[in-house]
């Protein structure tokens, strides 16, 4: 099953992504996790979008779907894939369209994820990352043993530069204004799932593949 996640920034794409490839041996595309993984290397492509996501802006469409359409191309998307952040405008979207029209692949479902503001600041302000290993906690929803400590592997736990109040709030303006309408167009075409995003990742997950089903 080729599917799309969309929803604004905290709303627990990322966590639901992972749950659900390993469940059904699909491939997990997080266009955050590639970015990331870039800044962390110093390469150019990651130096350019650090500077862009402090400021809690979207990296430029022809950036993003040059790297989203060779990820396609690998072996592992045959069985199926969940593409995590992409497409965030309807300009990816169409090039999404074309990229999957040379794969010969079709899009099954746009899953989004809806969820209120508030909800989302409070979320994401609170989040906190190990400098070594990258795992997540929350200062009141998953909180670490010791404090500042990662359990995983004791580093250093910090919070980026996007998840402060500021650019939080940011980058929820910049998908209402750039993202939200891909709600509209995949509504058209017949193949948007709405998923309740409030409350444990448990209760997520159980709505998400009631929505999917034995797919």
């Amino acid at each position: 099953m080729k599917l799309v996640f969309l929803g604004p920034p905290g709303a627990g794409k990322g966590t639901q992504a992972k749950l659900i490839a390993k469940q059904r041996s699909w491939a997990h595309i997080s266009t955050g996790d590639m970015l990331r993984a870039a800044v962390k290397a110093g390469t150019p492509l990651g130096l350019q979008a650090k500077t862009i996501m402090d400021r809690g802006e979207l990296i430029p469409d022809d950036l993003m779907c040059a790297v989203v359409a060779d990820r396609l191309g690998a072996a592992d998307c045959g069985q199926g894939f969940i593409l995590d952040g992409f497409p965030r405008t309807r300009v990816q979207a169409d090039r999404l369209d074309e990229t999957l029209a040379k794969l010969k692949m079709t899009l099954d479902r746009c899953v989004y994820f809806h969820i209120d503001t508030e909800v989302l600041v409070a979320r994401m302000t609170g989040r906190l990352t190990c400098r070594s290993c990258g795992a997540n906690f929350h200062v009141t929803a998953i909180p670490p043993k010791v404090a500042g400590i990662c359990d995983a592997c004791g580093g250093e736990l910090f919070q980026r530069d996007d998840d402060r109040e500021e650019t939080v709030r940011n980058r929820l303006q910049v998908y209402q204004r750039s993202t939200a309408e891909l709600i509209d167009f995949y509504a058209g075409k017949g193949n948007l799932l709405r998923v309740d995003a409030d409350g444990q990742v448990e209760e997520v997950a159980a709505r998400l593949a009631a929505g999917l089903g034995d797919s």
